[in-house]
Parts: C-alpha cells; sequence; structure tokens
C-alpha cells in the first residue's frame, strides 16, 4: 500500500431480505459519519476499493448496501469478498438484516410494493426464494440481526449502539431465553433445550413468576441435572468462544429455550451469560418473558 493510502478503514456490508430493514440501515450509518452507498453491483467493488485506498485518511468509514436488486452480479460479490479477506488496510463486516416469513409478508402488504423477485406473484414466492439465494451470504456474515419484532427506531438504536466507537468492535457473547412455544430465534448460533429440567412451571406459587425471581432460580439450580447440564455447556463454551472470535465473527449468540421462555431458560441464561462476562463483553436477554403478562392484558 502506498505511503499516501488509507491507515485502516471501516467497511460494513448490509445486506439481507429484501424488507428486513436495510433501508432504515443504511440512513443509520449516514448518521454515524459512514460514506454510504446504496445497491452497489458486486462486480463495481473491486474498483470502489481502489478509490477508497487513493482517498488516504478522506475515508474512514464506509457502508454499502448490496443486495438481490444486483442478482444478476451477485455471484461476483463472493470472489470480492474474498478479495476484502487479502487487503491488510480494510476492516471488512457483513451485517446481515432478516425477518421470518410472515413479518416480511406483513410489511409488503403494508407498503404495496412486488418482491423484485416475484414482481407478478406474491410476495411469499419471492420470500423463500431470496432466503433461499441468501444462504451462502447469511452463513459468512458477522452480524445477523433480526428485525421481525423490532421498530425501526429500534433497528436504529441497535445499529447506533453495535458501531458509534471508532475502536475496533469487539466481540459479544449474547444470551437470550426464549420458549419453544413462540418458535426458535432465527438469528441464533447456538440452541440448547432445556425442556428435559423439572419445570417451576407446575408449582403453583410460583407459576406466575419468572428465573428473575431468586425463589424460581434456586428451584431450577439445585437439580444435579441442571448441574451436569451447566458443566457440560461452559465446558463446550469455553473451548468454541476463542474460534469464532479468531475466525472474526463479533458476536455470538446463545439461545437456551424452554416451553414458555420464562422460568428454566431465564435462569440458565442468566447464569451463564453472567459466567462469561468475566472474560467477554456479555449481554443477556428475555425474548419472551413478558408473553404471559400480554396474554392476560
Amino acid at each position: 500500500m502506498s505511503a499516501g493510502s488509507a491507515n485502516n478503514i471501516q467497511l460494513v456490508i448490509i445486506t439481507g431480505m429484501s424488507g428486513a430493514g436495510k433501508t432504515v440501515a443504511i440512513q443509520s450509518f449516514e448518521d454515524l459519519g459512514f460514506f454510504c452507498v446504496d445497491n452497489l453491483p458486486p462486480t463495481l467493488l473491486p474498483k470502489f476499493l481502489e478509490l477508497m485506498e487513493e482517498s488516504g485518511d478522506k475515508i474512514n468509514k464506509v457502508a454499502l448496501v448490496m443486495d438481490l436488486r444486483s442478482r444478476d452480479f451477485f455471484d461476483r460479490l463472493f470472489t470480492a469478498l474474498d478479495e476484502l479477506a487479502e487487503k491488510s488496510w480494510v476492516t471488512p463486516q457483513i451485517l446481515y438484516l432478516d425477518a421470518n416469513d410472515a413479518t416480511l409478508v406483513s410489511r409488503y402488504k403494508e407498503t404495496r410494493r412486488a418482491h423484485p423477485l416475484a414482481p407478478n406473484g406474491l410476495p411469499l414466492e419471492g420470500i423463500r426464494l431470496e432466503r433461499e439465494l441468501l444462504e451462502e451470504l447469511k452463513g459468512r456474515a458477522q452480524i445477523i440481526y433480526d428485525t421481525s419484532n423490532l421498530k425501526p427506531r429500534e433497528l436504529r438504536e441497535k445499529i447506533l449502539q453495535q458501531f458509534s466507537s471508532n475502536a475496533q468492535p469487539t466481540f459479544t457473547v449474547n444470551v437470550v431465553s426464549f420458549g419453544f412455544k413462540y418458535g426458535i430465534p432465527i438469528d441464533a448460533d447456538l440452541v440448547f433445550d432445556v425442556r428435559f429440567l423439572p419445570n417451576p412451571h407446575y408449582i403453583e406459587h410460583m407459576r406466575p413468576k419468572t428465573g428473575l425471581d431468586e425463589e424460581v432460580s434456586s428451584y431450577v439450580l439445585k437439580w444435579s441435572e441442571t448441574q451436569k447440564f451447566i458443566e457440560k455447556v461452559i465446558d463446550l463454551l469455553t473451548f468454541m468462544l476463542p474460534h469464532y472470535k479468531r475466525e472474526g465473527k463479533s458476536q455470538l449468540v446463545i439461545a437456551i429455550g424452554c416451553t414458555g421462555g420464562q422460568h428454566r431458560s431465564v435462569t440458565l441464561a442468566e447464569y451463564i451469560a453472567n459466567h462469561f462476562s468475566k472474560d467477554y463483553k456479555t449481554h443477556v436477554s428475555h425474548r419472551d418473558i413478558e408473553r404471559r403478562k400480554e396474554k392476560h392484558k
């Protein structure tokens, strides 16, 4: 690299399902001072990289939207990504936006837009085809956001929080509890099923409580099978986490599921997040903990 070229450019490629929030994402990066380009064809990425390198320090944060509106050139994207990996002066990340089929169909109905892959057909047909075409790209993404339950403001806040620092992104362990009756989180990297553990739901005075209550968590944790499970999962994650970090993944989503997402999964998500908080930036959330309250409103 020449003396006048860039020091280290932060490059974020925004991609994912049509209707999952890429417009909100690119606007959020603009607010963060990124140089943004919407719908850059992958064939132009090598030339764009040359311009970035020649800019010196004038451009050091770039966000590009690349999606199936450029499907004629899409095969070139993987070649371009491999070329990026060989350049020491650029730090690339793929931000993949996803949402479940029902949410995407609803959004298309609200906007009355046709899906780009099914201009004359049903939105669901295009969604399913797009999901299949993007499967490999999703597998290469370092960051995946499931926007099914996110309002535009919440997606914007999530992006601002993730990318607001000029420092290199840190590896974050996200532990989420959920209820299988409401579906598995689609952005989960690892899923553990704890429905085999004794269930506080069947103890009447514990039923309205959650795993955040000391009485419930003590009950869940007191069993030998729970302790054995914790021992094995922590041993597995202790081995895996450094390897995920080494491969350049900026976050790992660990999902812990029980039947309703109220008791066992909440207890164990809290325990696991607390255990690894000593060595990693850790965040814990409980997707379905308020479901019962909402049901009875």
